[in-house]
């Protein structure tokens, strides 16, 4: 089941800034003030060793509540790669970023994944020029990726995520005004930046 509850307890749980909040706003400020106060009554105390499967657990965990995904999903992901020749980190690392709604936001044409997620489920996101629904859909080479209409564009938060000109676009993607293109096959660079995806096979693994 995909977590509803606050999402700035779910980064102060881990840590670390999950991008759960857009950038810039009180929201997200407020977080980062707190970031390293775990939430609860005892949050400033000390916390004992963890255990290694505990370590993979809050790794799984990060990579899930980053994504936006629920356990169901994520182990689907893992079952898929782990069957592939090759680096199963790797695969899921792709997998993950191959997903329509990840694809949105590292276009940034939206401030965060919740925000891309709505976007396509409401219709607003088109590949290759037809309207699609599905957040999972995965994102092929050459994929075009735009706006179904352009009163889309003008939506205030879609508008200022465009605008800003201090997200870096991966490599393996390509912008050109308000559209997005799929040019090579991603790595998994960004996502070992914040989580361990070797502790994440590890736990599917036993």
């Amino acid at each position: 089941m995909r977590y509803l509850g606050p999402k700035n307890r779910l980064a102060r749980r881990e840590g670390v800034d999950l991008g759960l909040k857009t950038p810039g706003s009180k929201s997200h400020a407020q977080l980062l003030r707190k970031l390293n106060i775990r939430p609860g009554q005892h949050g400033t105390k000390s916390r004992r060793k963890v255990s290694d499967r505990a370590m993979q657990l809050r790794e799984k965990q990060k990579l899930r509540f980053i994504f936006g995904l629920t356990e169901k999903q994520l182990k689907k992901y893992f079952k898929t790669a782990s069957v592939k020749k090759g680096n199963t980190a790797l695969y899921v690392g792709q997998f993950l970023e191959k997903r329509l709604d990840n694809v949105v936001y590292r276009l940034s044409m939206a401030p965060t994944r919740a925000s891309a997620r709505q976007l396509v489920r409401h219709g607003h996101i088109t590949v290759n020029d037809k309207k699609l629904t599905i957040p999972s859909h995965q994102v092929h080479l050459n994929d075009m990726i735009g706006f179904s209409k352009e009163a889309s564009q003008k939506i205030p938060y879609i508008e200022k995520s465009l605008v800003n000109k201090d997200v870096i676009v991966p490599s393996w993607l390509e912008r050109k005004a308000t559209m997005g293109k799929l040019v090579a096959e991603p790595t998994h660079d960004e996502v070992e930046k914040q989580v361990n995806l070797r502790l994440v096979i590890e736990y599917y693994s036993r």
